[in-house]
This record gives C-alpha cells, sequence and structure tokens, in this order.
C-alpha cells in the first residue's frame, strides 16, 4: 500500500509541475499584450513600458516562470491588474460560491444516478431499464444551460417560488443562500447524472454475469443482498472515476451556468479575466483548477485501492 501510495504522489507532482509549463507557455505564445489592454491604444510609449515593467513582461520568459513557479509554491498569487487586489483574495470570494455549488450539485447527481443505475442494470431489458436509458439519453443529449433556461421559466418566471438568479451571500443566512443555489444546483447534476447512470447501469451489467455472483445467489443470497453487497463494491472503480472528472468540471466547467444565473463564482471570474486580458488571474486561475483536478484524481487512485485490494500490491493488477 505504501510504495502504490508513494508512486501515485509521484506522478502527481510530476504532473502538476508539467501543468504549470502547459500554462504557462499557452499564455507566453497568446497574441497581444496585456500592457497596450490595459492601458489602451493611445497610451503613451513611456508609460507602456513603465507598465510592462510593473508586470514583468520586459523580462526573459524563463525568469518569468521560475518567479511565478517560486510564488505559487510560497502562495504568492500576485495582484490583479484588473481589480488591483491580491488574486487570492478574489479566488476565495469566489470559491465560497462555486465550491459548495459544485458539491451541492455532485452529491445530487450521485443520488439520482447510482439507484437508477442500480435499478436499470437488475431490470436489464426491461421496462424499467428502457425508462431509465430514455432519462439517460435525454440528459445527455440537452445541453445545461438550455435546461437551467427552462428551470427559470418554470420556477422562477411561471410558479414564482425560486430567484431566477444572483446570490443572496452566505450572512443572508443559510436558507436563502441555499434558495439561491438550488436551480443551479439542479441545471448541473441532471446532465451529470445521466452520464452517471449510464456508466453505473454498464458497470453493473458486467459485474453480474461474474460467476461470484451466480455462486451468491445459488447459496441463498437475497437480490438486494447480492446487488449491494457483492456487485456494488466491485462495480464502483469505473463510477469513481467518473465521479473524480465530474467533480473537477462542476468546479472549473460553471463559466456557462453562472452566467445564465448570474452567480459571481470561479467560472464567471475566469471568463472577466479572459475577456479583460487579465494573465495573472487567468494563469493562477486555469492552473490551481489543473492542480484540483490532479489532486483529485489522486484520490480517486486512493480510494481505488480502498474498494479494490488487489490495486495495493502496486497500482498495476
Amino acid at each position: 500500500m505504501r510504495f502504490f501510495l508513494f508512486k501515485r504522489l509521484v506522478t502527481m507532482i510530476v504532473t502538476l509541475l508539467a501543468a504549470t509549463i502547459v500554462v504557462f507557455v499557452v499564455l507566453e505564445i497568446l497574441p497581444g499584450d496585456p500592457a497596450s489592454v490595459i492601458l489602451g491604444i493611445n497610451a503613451e510609449p513611456e508609460t507602456l513600458a513603465a507598465l510592462r515593467a510593473k508586470m514583468g513582461l520586459d523580462r526573459p520568459a524563463l525568469i518569468r516562470y521560475w518567479s511565478w513557479l517560486g510564488d505559487l509554491i510560497r502562495g504568492n498569487l500576485g495582484i490583479s491588474y484588473t481589480y488591483d487586489v491580491p488574486v487570492s483574495e478574489l479566488i476565495l470570494q469566489r470559491i465560497s460560491l462555486s465550491f459548495p455549488l459544485a458539491i451541492m450539485a455532485m452529491l445530487l447527481s450521485t443520488l439520482i444516478a447510482v439507484p437508477m443505475g442500480i435499478i436499470a442494470a437488475s431490470n436489464h431489458a426491461k421496462p424499467l431499464d428502457f425508462v431509465v436509458m430514455i432519462f439517460t439519453q435525454l440528459g445527455v443529449a440537452i445541453p445545461n444551460f438550455w435546461f437551467a433556461l427552462l428551470l427559470i421559466i418554470l420556477f422562477s418566471v411561471t410558479l414564482r417560488i425560486l430567484p431566477a438568479g444572483g446570490f443572496a451571500g452566505w450572512y443572508a443566512g443559510f436558507f436563502p443562500a441555499m434558495t439561491s443555489l438550488l436551480l443551479p444546483t439542479i441545471a448541473l447534476a441532471l446532465p451529470q447524472a445521466a452520464i452517471l447512470a449510464r456508466v453505473t447501469r454498464s458497470s453493473m451489467l458486467e459485474v453480474l454475469k461474474e460467476d461470484y455472483i451466480r455462486t451468491a445467489r445459488a447459496k441463498g443470497s437475497g437480490r438486494w443482498r447480492t446487488l449491494l453487497g457483492h456487485a456494488l463494491r466491485n462495480a464502483l472503480i469505473p463510477v469513481l472515476t467518473i465521479l473524480g472528472l465530474q467533480f473537477s468540471f462542476l468546479l472549473a466547467g460553471t463559466i456557462i451556468i453562472e452566467n445564465v444565473f448570474y452567480l459571481s463564482g470561479i467560472g464567471r471570474l475566469i471568463f472577466q479575466a479572459i475577456a479583460q486580458r487579465d494573465l495573472i488571474v487567468v494563469k493562477n486561475l486555469v492552473i490551481l483548477l489543473a492542480a484540483a483536478v490532479i489532486v483529485i484524481n489522486f484520490v480517486v487512485d486512493v480510494l481505488y485501492a480502498v474498494v479494490d485490494p488487489r490495486l495495493r500490491g502496486g497500482g498495476d493488477a
């Protein structure tokens, strides 16, 4: 188990380092001068040169990379060119909305998808399986922003029971804040639930064909005990993979939903930073989101070893 964790930890560190190189190189080759964008086309050459020096754009690329990497290790994310506040402060303000939204969407997605996948697999080729597959096909096909607009029309415009957008803030109280996030959570969760339900169903169908499942049934194990006690645990590895990927997507890929519901989260911040060419915000946000994906994958790998003891020997089973 220790060797398994050591290998995964080394892989995570190397991947993080590679991610910093890719992010830096990609942003360095983008066309346009951030200083010119900030000051405008009529800026004086002296003013432009002073801002470029302040932003460190006059230094060689390799020195800028090492400086940025050192700042990342020390937790110094710099000052936003647009907002003139520390980037870490901006991220903390926005993550207090995006992180709970992603957690709520993932929980709702899991609570819907896993039971549906189990029910569909246990009723393979029956009407209930057909109904679940129709739902999952619709969930995969319908864009989440269009589904979000339907939710707004139904619950905000027609029924008038939920707000159409905006965030009340955690200072307004738990209930008003959760009410503000309810429609965005549903809009994010249901399409993801459709994907997760299909993966759960497929994984369960593979496991239910195994000999040990037939042996358990032959020994008198009940249907649901066999499904939950024997089949589900062995079907969890693909499900855990999708859960890890989905949480990363929900945390980083909420740009459209946050704009539909006018939520000031991480997704909207990175969209605004790209539009304003605020490279220090874009660079640090992208690498933090990439780091979140890499760390989540590391956690999923550890969960693999917990679920399947065969992987603890070296991770190559």
